[in-house]
Parts: structure tokens; sequence; C-alpha cells
């Protein structure tokens, strides 16, 4: 693609970067078939290809956003199914956080859309805050319906208070900061874990469930003190400076464990936040304090599954033998190119691992996706569900908090986190809402 910016715009480095990646477009095409905005509206604004002309165009006549590539940048789920398609290696992700970057400085949304967008921003990343907003979420979640009906900003209101779980878990000491030592005679490694912002408070059975698998691989375990959220949440909302604050501490909390005990690598069990602290070394590239800690974070950070390949997991305790259909979360399989490696353990645990028919395609997650745009993200769950229960399983496996919540709320076959089903068959407690399921694959 042909790019007219001037050398003044270029020495702004996320102008430069903005650039290169457009100069890569060459109009083809492909990524159109794999979007689920534009399978689902048909309108080229509403693929990749289509948002890459707005976005250039705003970028390079060093425009304010309007209403029009809001509208169009807003219904973007930043899945990355089109950079797994594209043949020419368009780094889209970079491109429409940049477009998300520049339209939080220059745009004025809506009052309701501000102050809902603060809030989320104000609330999710914070554990504590979290808790107290599901205890009010509790009382309020009888009015969603109605809240839905009346559309407009009480719509996503609505769509907020479905997802919000009927009983929130108990505070876990799996949340940190903690040590865990491993349960071997001999210590193999030392790992520092995650522990995130919304999946201890939603599911912290996940973190607990991988403790204990890596406790009796040989492993022990870190929750470092000062780490939290990864900055995904913001990052998504154009909110960047928050975003690298978060960053920020994150890698100083790591670093401090590199160069104390050292770690072997640094495990997120929670695929979204995989993909943004992979991506740390670029967010603060141009961080001269930060620039080259940053990179070494990225390098040693793995989904929990992308290091289970390469652990001894001894012999596992049952063969299950239940049909499970893989959900791959597109920050897996599009943001960090694992495809192959959560099937494979789970086959290895004897599962039988179904594939999922257009596995591709988003189920409407995304982040707060579900909350600012619940209408499309209500029809990809739906498709989603579809095609997972032409399947037949008898569970989901997944990787991802966010997909779990949003899968979870259009159907009834359990949904499991792929660690918790490892640490079951490998020595570990039925993982919850399973008991039932279990006693009936038995019976069969």
């Amino acid at each position: 693609m042909q790019t007219n910016f001037s050398l003044a715009q270029l020495a702004d480095p996320a102008v430069a970067e903005s650039e290169k990646i457009l100069r890569k477009c060459v109009h083809c095409g492909f990524c159109t078939a794999t979007c689920p905005t534009f399978a689902l509206l048909g309108d080229e604004l509403d693929s990749p290809r289509g948002r890459i002309y707005l976005i250039k165009d705003m970028l390079e006549n060093d425009k304010p956003a309007d209403e029009r590539i809001v509208k169009h940048v807003d219904r973007c789920l930043s899945c990355l199914s089109c950079m797994t398609t594209c043949p020419s290696g368009v780094n889209y992700m970079h491109l429409v956080d940049h477009a998300r970057a520049h339209i939080e400085k220059t745009y004025k949304r809506p009052f309701t859309d501000r102050m809902l967008r603060e809030l989320l921003a104000f609330v999710l990343p914070h554990p504590g805050r979290f808790r107290l907003a599901l205890v009010g979420a509790f009382f309020a979640r009888p009015f969603a319906g109605a809240m839905k009906v009346l559309g407009g900003p009480f719509a996503k209101l609505g769509a907020m208070l479905d997802l919000a779980p009927a009983k929130a878990p108990v505070r876990s000491n799996a949340e940190g900061p903690a040590v865990f030592a491993t349960a071997m005679p001999e210590r193999k490694g030392r790992v520092a874990l995650l522990s995130g912002c919304a999946q201890p408070v939603l599911k912290p059975s996940i973190n607990e469930a991988t403790i204990r698998l890596l406790q009796r691989s040989g492993y022990e375990i870190v929750l470092p003190k000062g780490e939290g959220c990864c900055g995904a949440l913001v990052h998504h909302m154009g909110k960047e400076e928050a975003a690298l604050e978060n960053a920020r501490r994150n890698v100083d909390a790591w670093t401090a464990e590199l160069e104390g005990e050292g770690l072997e690598a640094i495990l997120i069990t929670a695929s979204g936040c995989g993909t943004t602290i992979k991506d740390y070394g670029f967010m603060l590239r141009e961080d001269p304090a930060y620039a080259e800690k940053a990179a070494r974070v990225s390098a040693l950070a793995k989904d929990i599954t992308e290091f289970l390949t390469g652990v001894d997991l001894g012999e596992a305790v049952l063969r299950p033998e239940l049909r499970v259909a893989y959900h791959s979360a597109c920050s897996m399989q599009h943001g960090q190119k694992i495809t192959r490696q959560p099937k494979e353990l789970l086959k290895a645990a004897g599962f039988q691992v179904k594939d999922v028919p257009e596995g591709h395609l988003c189920c409407g997650s995304a982040g707060t996706y579900n909350i600012l745009q619940p209408e499309l993200a209500r029809r990809l769950r739906d498709r989603k569900v579809a095609n997972i229960e032409k399947t037949e399983p008898h569970l989901i496996a997944t990787g991802n908090i966010g997909c779990m919540t949003q899968i979870g709320n259009g159907t009834g076959i359990p949904i499991v986190h792929t660690a918790e089903l490892l640490d079951w068959v490998y020595g570990g407690p039925v993982p919850e809402g399973l008991d039932d399921l279990v006693s009936q694959a038995a019976a069969e």
C-alpha cells in the first residue's frame, strides 16, 4: 500500500511503525474471509482491509477520529484471525492498537459511553474492586432483562450483569504474593505464575490447579510481589498510558525475581494476558529504562500449555475417556500461534479431543467486547455454541477465562480450563461441576 506521511509525522515512532505496517498491505482481501464481524455484517468497513483504509486516512492526514471510524474500529474484536490469514505479514494488532490510542486522544465519546469505559477500566483490572462490584451485580442482576429492553447504554449494563456470576468464589491463596515449594524431593526449576486480575476473582481454581500440577512435576512456583493486571483490558480500550504503567509494574516484579533466585519461565493461564505480555518488548521499545527488561520478560513468557509440553507430568491416575470439544481462544491460536500443544496434552491425558467447526472465528468475548458490543458478541457466541454442540461433547476445554465466561453463558455443557483437566487426570481433584458428568460417563 502506498503511503504519503510527511517526515515530521514519521518522526513519531508510533506513526513510523504504523507506516511500515500499512506499506505491507497489498489489498488482497484474504483477511475478509476469516473476519468475524465481516462474516456477520458483510460490510467492507467492518473487515480488516476496510479498517486499514480508515486508519490510514486518519493517521496520514493527521485527523482527529470521527464517529464513522470509531464505529468500525470499536466493532473490531482484535481476534487477530486476519493476521493468521494474511500472506503479507501485516501486523494488524499493532496498527489497530495505535488507532485506538489515537481515538482515545482525539475523539470525545458520548457521556454514557465514556462513563461505562471509565467504570470498566477502574474496576476490572483490580481484584478487590472487582469482587466488590460483583456483590452489587448480584443484587442488580434481576434487572438485567429490563435494561436490555431499554436499549442504548442500558443494554450494555444489562449485558455486563448477565456475565456476572451468581456467586463469586472466595479469595484464594493462589492470588499471591506467595511461593509454593515443589512436592518432589528435588526442585527441577523455578517459575513465576501470573495471578492476573479478573481470572482469580471469577475462577481461582484455574491457578490452584496449575500450581498443584507444577508442584507434582518438580517446580517451585512464585507469585511475585507487585505483579498485577497485564494491561490488556485498558490497552484494548486505547488507554495507552494505563496499559504501559501496568506493563512496567509487572516487568519490575518479574525482573526482581529474575535477578534474585531466577526464573525458568513466566507462565500465564489466561491466553489474552499471554498475548499482551509477549508484546511487552514492543510496547516498551521506546522506553530506555524498560526496553531491554521488557524484551527479556516477553521472551520468558509462556502459556501454561506451551510450557507443559516440555514437562514430564508423570503417569495419569485415571483415563476419563470423555469427549472434549477444544475451543482455541483467538489470543491462543492467532495471538500466540499456539494450536497443537493444548490438544496434544489433552489427548495424552486420555481425552477424546474434538475440533470445533469454524474454530478460527471468535466467540465474542474479546476482553470487554461482550459488554461494549453486546449484540454482535451475542451473535458470535450463539454461532460458536452451535458449532461446539455439533461435536456432541461431554465438556468444553479452553485456555482463556473470557471465553469460559462468554461460552458458558450460552450453553449447559460444562466448560473447564485445560490446566484443570490436566491436574485432575494427573492426581488432582475433580474440577468443579464435573462430578455428575464423570458418573454419567462411567455408566455409559
